[in-house]
């Protein structure tokens, strides 16, 4: 069998049988092709062995998932709340707002830090892009995209450049200069084309290189300068969410998130899904590396957050109450990585004890859902963007 995801219907010539057909836009080991629907089903059964089916593969594949499962149970010998028992409580938490961003004209969608740790861009449902000064609170660059809902933004490493895009289903790249009145718009250069919005993006270690992730079900790694795609990653079997690169230097994996409920660890260069988690009950809205790179956190629909260890290949805790009833739409790890900070729909922020699976603070003050949040790179602060049109900086 092929490595094939579905991207979309077409109607034209199908590149096998040549008739014109509805069409099924699938990669094969990156390369695309259109095949109806007949051929694609001819093209799935080669290569059966006589006797087998596509049921019996199913149900093989079934048995062989159970047998998965109960060996991860074997392992799964002690809770990671067990083990932290002996580890010294927290002290008082006393954060607070120190500054509030306000220029957006509708619901804040995405935002990261730049690594000087002052710059911060954000983009927005009024279809901008702003390059923000945190000390300040100036605006340093703003951006007209040609399309609202500008779901994903991005600094570059260098900070001299950042990412943008969302329902134009691009990834656009603007270089960022000291000249504060120049038309960014004039320098623009579309890196990345999918076939359906584009909900995440995050540079590589360098200005060079582009990951991105998508409503069309898949995540891609693009050439900034050609625009030309590296590698495909296909997985998911709908909207791929959210993704995060591993936070080491020579990091070559990276997690993603999706509708279909799952969060699957990839191979950059190789593009196989080398890991695969799926214990929470609905949409996964977002995933972060934890900073040593052997385990990852997820928030999702379904109120809550969890925390996946890659070396055990399991769900070690899971972070959770009876009273929150609201999905969880983001989460990052303070510089330690014991504290885990999520932003919820129900417009809070709660900090909880990564060790101890324990909620520590409440932090109020948006007065909209918190859709983006993100430690800065020193870790003496945070920012959360909210669909309250504002992003709040927090120490």
């Amino acid at each position: 069998m092929c490595d094939q995801t579905f991207l979309a219907i077409t109607f034209g010539p199908c590149d096998s049988c040549s008739e014109n057909r509805p069409l099924m836009n699938l990669y094969i080991k990156t390369e695309p092709i259109n095949y109806c629907s007949l051929c694609m089903e001819i093209m799935a059964c080669q290569g059966l062995a006589s006797g087998e089916t596509l049921k019996s593969l199913k149900a093989e594949s079934e048995t062989l998932r159970k047998k998965l499962e109960e060996e991860r149970k074997k392992l799964h010998d002690v809770e990671l709340e067990k083990v932290a028992e002996k580890a010294e409580a927290l002290g008082e938490l006393n954060m607070k707002t120190r500054r509030t961003l306000k220029g957006h004209g509708n619901k804040v969608l995405c935002m990261d830090w730049c690594k000087d740790k002052r710059r911060i861009v954000s983009s927005s449902q009024d279809g901008k892009v702003i390059v923000w000064d945190a000390f300040t609170t100036n605006k340093e660059h703003a951006v007209t995209m040609p399309t609202t809902w500008v779901m994903a933004c991005a600094y570059a490493p260098s900070g001299c450049a950042i990412a943008c895009g969302g329902l134009d289903n691009k990834c656009s790249v603007y270089p960022l200069s000291l000249d504060k009145d120049e038309n960014l718009a004039a320098k623009k250069k579309s890196v990345a084309m999918h076939t359906n919005y584009l909900s995440g993006c995050t540079f590589t270690n360098s200005d060079m290189q582009i990951l991105t992730s998508s409503g069309d079900g898949t995540s891609a790694l693009w050439d900034v300068e050609s625009g030309q795609l590296l590698q495909s990653f296909h997985g998911h079997s709908a909207d791929v969410l959210t993704l995060d690169l591993a936070p080491s230097e020579t990091g070559n994996t990276f997690v993603s998130g999706g509708s279909d409920k799952k969060a699957n660890v990839w191979d950059l260069r190789s593009g196989q899904n080398v890991q695969s988690f799926d214990t929470h009950d609905s949409d996964i809205n977002c995933v972060k590396y934890y900073p040593s790179g052997d385990a990852f956190a997820s928030a999702s629909d379904d109120s809550t957050c969890r925390l996946f260890d890659l070396r055990a290949d399991r769900e070690v805790s899971i972070y959770s109450k009876d009273s929150i009833i609201f999905g969880a739409a983001s989460v990052d790890f303070s510089l330690s990585g014991r504290l885990l900070f999520a932003g919820y729909n129900d417009y809070t922020i709660n900090v909880w004890d990564v060790l101890k699976g324990t909620r520590v603070a409440i932090l109020f003050g948006h007065e909209n859902r918190v859709s983006s949040l993100r430690v800065s790179p020193d870790g003496t602060a945070f920012c959360s963007g909210s669909w309250d049109n504002t992003l709040r900086i927090w120490a």
